[in-house]
Order: C-alpha cells, then sequence, then structure tokens
C-alpha cells in the first residue's frame, strides 16, 4: 500500500486531489504551528508558505515536536522543511524565516492561498495579521492561547465572535473590534481556567518578557485542531456554523 491510502479511503480520490493542489500560509512554527504543519502535510497538502524567524533552543525540546537535542541552534524554518519533505517528497515548500510583522504582513496577504493558518503569540502582529486575512477575503483559522493548562478534551473549534473564557482570546477580539472585525473565522480555543502560578516574568535585552508554563501535549493537540480545521473546511466538510 502507498502512504496516502488510507487517506484515501477515509476521503475519496478527488479529495486527495483537492489538498495536492491546496497551497497553505502557516505564521509561527511554534509548539501549534510546526504540529499543524505536520499533520497537512500527512493529510496531503500539496504546497506550505511558512513564516518563522527563531531557531531551535533547548526550552522547545517539551512540547515542539521538531525540537531535539540535536538541531539546537538550527532554523525552525530548515528543520521543518527538511522534516515534511521525508514525509512527503513531493510537497512544495516556500520558507520565510522572518517574524510577520508591520507592512510586511499585508505585503504576504495580497498573495492567493488557499487557507491561512494564524500560529502567532505575539499579540500586536497577531491581531495585524488576522485582520489583513480577513480583510483580503483568507479562509482563516487562528490559534489561542494553549499555555497553562492541561485538558485538551476542553478544546473547542467555534467562530471567533463565539469564543470565550480565553484571555488571549479577550485581548484579540477587543482589538479586532476597534478594526471592525467581529466575526467569519475559526479559532482554536479552550475555556479552562489557566492553572495559578505557571507564569514567570525575565529580561530579555530592554523588555519584560512572560514565559508561561507549558506541557508537551497541549500545543500538539491545538496544532491537530488547527490541521483539522483547514482540512474539512478545503473538502467542505462542516466544523462549525458561520
Amino acid at each position: 500500500m502507498g502512504w496516502q491510502d488510507r487517506t484515501e479511503l477515509l476521503l475519496n480520490k478527488e479529495s486527495l486531489e483537492k489538498l495536492a493542489s491546496s497551497h497553505v500560509l502557516i505564521a509561527g512554527l511554534g509548539g501549534v504551528g510546526g504540529m499543524c504543519a505536520e499533520m497537512l502535510c500527512r493529510a496531503g497538502i500539496g504546497k506550505f508558505t511558512l513564516f518563522d524567524a527563531d531557531v531551535i533552543q533547548e526550552t522547545n525540546i517539551n512540547r515542539q515536536i521538531i525540537a531535539t537535542t540535536e538541531n539546537i541552534g538550527k532554523y525552525k524554518c530548515d528543520e521543518w522543511e527538511k522534516r515534511l519533505k521525508s514525509i512527503n517528497p513531493n510537497v512544495q515548500i516556500e520558507t520565510n524565516k522572518e517574524f510577520l510583522r508591520d507592512d510586511r504582513i499585508p505585503e504576504v496577504l495580497e498573495e492567493k492561498y488557499d487557507y491561512v493558518v494564524d500560529a502567532i503569540d505575539t499579540l500586536s502582529p497577531k491581531v495585524f495579521f488576522i485582520y489583513h486575512a480577513v480583510k483580503n477575503g483568507h479562509k482563516l483559522v487562528s490559534s489561542f492561547g494553549s499555555g497553562s493548562r492541561m485538558a485538551p478534551e476542553k478544546i473547542e473549534i467555534s467562530d471567533v465572535a463565539d469564543s470565550h473564557h480565553c484571555k488571549l482570546g479577550w485581548y484579540v477580539r477587543k482589538r479586532l473590534h476597534k478594526l471592525g472585525v467581529h466575526t467569519g473565522f475559526d479559532v482554536v480555543f479552550s475555556p479552562e481556567p489557566v492553572m495559578e502560578n505557571t507564569f514567570m516574568e525575565i529580561e530579555d535585552g530592554t523588555n519584560q518578557k512572560s514565559i508561561v508554563g507549558t506541557i508537551s501535549f497541549m500545543p500538539n493537540v491545538y496544532g491537530a485542531f488547527l490541521a483539522s480545521v483547514v482540512v474539512r473546511r478545503l473538502l467542505g466538510i462542516e466544523t462549525t456554523e458561520h
């Protein structure tokens, strides 16, 4: 049997062809975005545009599927390109070692994609990215916060307007409302209350930065949820009602 035969048995040949002809942009290749990329590649997505400026650090090993003791210091984009091509040698990948921000966001989102995935973990560029994705009519799914949580069974998929009890989601919705965006795209979030005493403030150069406690499985489950939305939406299989 071939590597896609079981997927074809589930979906059918036409669906596989649809996935193979689809182009997905993923912004952010951390624990969430990286797992999303892998799940989409294994599902048969044929073309990716990937954005992430980070290198792999030892602190990534607890949750990021790409991170091992052997590739610390290497660019996530490069490692993900190698991994995805080791899964499907025919996949097309464009990697961009940059954080999406400022004028670069509208420039990137002027291009055509079959689906756009937001796995950005910094608030301002995340909101700006979502805004321009919606403005340009892209099909979009966004991930909210997975840190300080331990219960994957509580993760939900909904329209952004119906997300609730997620602090990051609240901030994103508040800023988007000021920009005139209230609804119209899927989000993956959890209403699980964040665990107490799971944050740490550190000095990062001249800035104060928050470090959030994480467990191995939560970001990866979020990433799998994102991938499920992309695949089902592309194939016309219902997820949530808009």
